[in-house]
């Protein structure tokens, strides 16, 4: 099926589980699973369709339903095993860290670390599970009023390629946390940690049915699942246009949903900032996951006074980044996902040169060992750019920083928000006052000052405007996963 395939040695079948079984899709049709830094076939996995929806559904239906699943399970019993679940993703840690950087072309140093902040959330959920609390309310009528926070039902989560197994954990721990069952819809790029974290929670007893992975085109089987009349909610990441789609299937039964789709985050710097501490953090801010990361911060905005001095830390900086083969130990930028995604970036690179921006650095596929079998890119400085050029406006999801100088703090704030896009950036200033004045003028979800941080396991994640619906990780995800009843009880 994958065009992109030069070879195949170690190939692997998975399967789908549903309701606790490793079952094939079921016309039997598969589809290959290609390392993008060697271009070699690694696995084959079921090519799902509607019909494996039909059947994951159902399981989990039966699963919510059953009189004592999970969803009857209190509260403290649900967290214990999801800390089991935890010490099991822990435990496999350079397993699923492996499968990590062989299906995606990461590093395995990233690998490994985004494997362990899995742990990490499944372990806050697991604390968190007792902790969803309702309220008692003063109403002017004489009773008692109070509310409770109960279960959805069947939670539909599709998770994009970039960072698979950290997004699975970020939907599968509040909604199981919450007490609904899940079905979770790997990236057709990357299903294999998607597949193995399935296996994990069963091996954690979590019951069967709970946790259901199918794999399959967004196009069919995770269209099927955003408007299946049995999914009571739909948690999506990934980009903005598919975003717009699930939204318009979802409305078919008013099922809940949460979108964190995409991103074109500002990097505003001024004068008074640390500039070398900020060069030396900036290229990976923007390179990290060769670029494919809806956080990156990919518009650079500079105080016209120290613009020159900038661009040239950051051109030193960057040529310091070690671009290699994922599996080396010292790589810290590997291979883009696919071949096609590469191109895609680098027809981005021809417009960007097309428009007028000055390329400082990078733009090219490497060249010799390992870089000629892989999907490799450069990572790439354009400056003198402007709000108007497609490499500024539009996310490229590549290596690619465009840089813009401003006159003022107004001017910064204007141009940062001049997108549709409003889910992360960083401000870099030593003046705290002006820091926090630029972070409430801003139009975005997630700010640092003198920092590249986006993601905390315990505070909201999530975008304004194009960027998404809702907020993930901490305790307000709990919130996406669960109905509010209000219940009055009157004692007249």
């Amino acid at each position: 099926m994958t065009t992109e395939t030069r070879a195949a040695t170690d190939i692997r079948d998975v399967q789908m589980i549903i309701g606790g079984e490793q079952v094939p899709a079921a016309d039997e049709q598969t589809f290959e699973v290609v390392n993008p830094a060697t271009g070699q076939v690694i696995a084959r996995a079921p090519l799902g369709g509607p019909e494996d929806v039909n059947r994951a559904v159902a399981a989990a239906t039966a699963a919510f339903e059953d009189p004592k699943g999970w969803a009857t399970w209190s509260a403290a019993k649900r967290g214990r095993t999801m800390a089991k679940y935890a010490s099991l993703v822990k435990g496999a840690n350079e397993e699923l860290a492996q499968l990590e950087s062989a299906n995606v072309g990461k590093p395995i140093k990233s690998a490994r670390g985004e494997a362990f902040a899995v742990s990490l959330v499944f372990d806050y959920y697991a604390g968190a599970a007792n902790k969803l609390f309702g309220e008692t309310i003063p109403v002017s009528a004489p009773g008692l009023d109070f509310t409770l926070r109960e279960p959805i039902g069947v939670c539909g989560l599709i998770v994009p390629w970039n960072f698979p197994i950290n997004m699975a954990s970020w939907k599968l721990g509040p909604a199981l946390a919450a007490g609904n069952t899940c079905i979770l819809k790997p990236a057709s790029y990357t299903p294999l940690t998607a597949l193995r974290l399935g296996e994990l929670a069963l091996e954690a007893g979590i019951p069967p049915g709970v946790v259901n992975v199918i794999t399959g085109p967004g196009g069919s089987a995770g269209a099927a699942l955003a408007a299946h009349p049995g999914v009571g909610k739909i948690a999506f990441t990934g980009e903005t246009t598919t975003g717009q789609e699930i939204m318009r299937l979802a409305a078919n039964n008013v099922k809940k949903v949460s979108l964190e789709l995409g991103g074109k985050s500002p990097n505003i710097v001024f004068a008074d900032a640390d500039l070398e501490r900020w060069a030396a953090e900036a290229p990976y801010a923007v390179f990290d996951n060769a670029g494919q990361d809806c956080c990156a911060r990919s518009r650079i905005f500079v105080e016209a006074s120290v613009h020159d001095q900038a661009v040239e830390l950051l051109n030193a900086a960057t040529a310091k980044v070690k671009l290699g083969a994922p599996s080396e130990e010292d790589t810290e930028v590997g291979s883009l996902v696919s071949f096609k995604q590469r191109e895609r970036v680098l027809d981005y690179v021809a417009a960007g040169r097309e428009e007028g921006a000055e390329l400082v650095t990078g733009g090219e596929a490497p060249t010799g060992d390992p870089f000629d079998i892989g999907a490799y890119l450069q990572p790439t400085i354009f400056d003198n750019c402007r709000t108007d050029m497609r490499i500024v406006r539009e996310e490229i999801f590549g290596p690619v920083v465009t840089v813009i100088p401003f006159s003022d703090e107004a001017e910064a704030i204007r141009l940062a928000n001049d997108t549709p896009y409003g889910l992360s950036g960083s401000i870099w200033s030593r003046d705290i006052g002006r820091a926090l004045r630029v972070a409430k003028g801003v139009k975005a979800g997630v700010l640092s000052v003198n920092s590249n941080a986006s993601v905390h396991t315990e505070a909201p994640f999530g975008g304004y405007k194009m960027s998404g619906v809702g907020r993930e990780l901490g305790m307000h995800a709990l919130e996406l996963y669960t109905e509010l009843k209000n219940v009055f009880i009157d004692l007249t």
